[in-house]
This record gives C-alpha cells, sequence and structure tokens, in this order.
C-alpha cells in the first residue's frame, strides 16, 4: 500500500513511546514503525520512539531517569525536514505520570498537566513545521486502563479521559487524529484478542503491530 499525501513525501517521523519503539514485538524492526517502514520503502521512515516517556513534564524524577524524556524536549531532535510528523503518546501519561490531567482551560504554559502540555506540544511542532502534515493518535487500549489509582500510586483518569483530551486539543489546532482507541481493533481485556496481538495487555506483539501498521497506513493515506 502506497502513502498518498499529495507527493512529494520523503520523510516520516513517529515520536512515541513504547510502542513506537517497537517493545512488545519479536525485535524492534517488527514493531509497527519497522512495518511501515519496509512498506514505504521509498520514503524514510523516522523512530524517535522512547518506551517509558510521557507527554506532559515530571513533577519529580520517575522511576528511571529516561522516562523524564518527555515529548516537548524531543520536538527539536526530529528531522526539521520530516513532511509527515505522527505523535503517539498519553499511555504513560496515565499509566505511570506523576503529573496530573489537568481541565481543558489549562494553557500551553501549564507543562505538567496532560491538557497544559499537549497544547504546548502542538505549538511547538507547529511553529517548528508550520506548513507540513501534523497527526495525532489516541492511545490504543489497555488492561486496567479503568482504574483511578495508577501504576505508581497515585490518583489518574481513566485512560479514555486522556483520549477525550488528545481529541479536543488536536480540534483546537486543526490536526487530524487517528483514534486508535475506538478503531484499532485491539481490545486486550478480551482475553482472544490478548492472546493474538498483546500479550502483556499494553504491547503489540509482531500480529498486533502489523494490525496497528494497517491501520495507520490506511489513515495517513486520507490526508
Amino acid at each position: 500500500m502506497e502513502l498518498n499525501l499529495n507527493k512529494p513525501i520523503a520523510t516520516v517521523a513517529f515520536l512515541g513511546d513504547s510502542i513506537t519503539e517497537g517493545c512488545g514485538a519479536s525485535k524492534p524492526e517488527n514493531g509497527f514503525v519497522g512495518v511501515i517502514a519496509r512498506e514505504w520503502s521509498d520514503i524514510r521512515v523516522l523512530n524517535y520512539g522512547i518506551g517509558g516517556t510521557r507527554i506532559a513534564r515530571s513533577e519529580y524524577p520517575g522511576a528511571k531517569p529516561k522516562y523524564d524524556q518527555c515529548f516537548l524536549d524531543r520536538v527539536d531532535g526530529i528531522d526539521p525536514d520530516a513532511d509527515v510528523i505522527v505523535v503517539f503518546g498519553g499511555t504513560n501519561d496515565f499509566g505511570h505520570g506523576n503529573g496530573k490531567l489537568g481541565t481543558p482551560s489549562d494553557g500551553p504554559e501549564s507543562e505538567y498537566t496532560f491538557y497544559g502540555a499537549l497544547r504546548s506540544l502542538c505549538l511547538r511542532l507547529i511553529r517548528r513545521y508550520p506548513t507540513k502534515r501534523i497527526v495525532l493518535m489516541t492511545p490504543l487500549h489497555r488492561r486496567s486502563e479503568n482504574t483511578t489509582t495508577n501504576e505508581i500510586g497515585l490518583p489518574c483518569h481513566p485512560l479514555r479521559d486522556y483520549v477525550r483530551a488528545i481529541k479536543e486539543v488536536a480540534a483546537e489546532f486543526s490536526l487530524p487524529v487517528l483514534d486508535l482507541f475506538a478503531t484499532a481493533g485491539i481490545q486486550p481485556m478480551i482475553e482472544e484478542q490478548r492472546a493474538a496481538f498483546c500479550p502483556d495487555g499494553l504491547h503489540p506483539n509482531d500480529a498486533g503491530a502489523r494490525r496497528l501498521a494497517d491501520r495507520v497506513i490506511a489513515f495517513l493515506g486520507t490526508l
């Protein structure tokens, strides 16, 4: 399947966390970005995924230093010539973030809340790439997504609230959203699908990465 984004498109960059990095697949190249890179052999596909990272800034150091490399601080490291930038995050803000979801009124200066950091991220990307295509993707479903206490024992909102925030903020900036929460076809709370696509309840295996890659390819082809 070809990428059809009103050529010429030379470079697509993916900014994300462990799922973007390829965690869960048999090897990183079999993660969804690796699958896309093989499908689009004539396009340079760049992977800026770092496992455990979040969109919002940390209020204090996390369990591992690399987790605190928030998306905001990595924007300037993305290839300046990227034609398409895809942002895939939020699941770690829910899972082990020490910031807060915040409120829809949080401005871009509120980088320690998810709403505020997401606004700041969108602004940074638009200002760096004012004429390029910027796409946001919502988190996938995951086990325990309805919990109100996260992995580090802090109160949190259900994952669906982070999904809602991404869609709200993206609409504010007129950025397209691929709602993987609604359309990826991966629901780990169903035992058979968890076994088939994401045995650990979150990270896609090779089959899950293939399914995710197909969904991303199809969506980008509509832009």
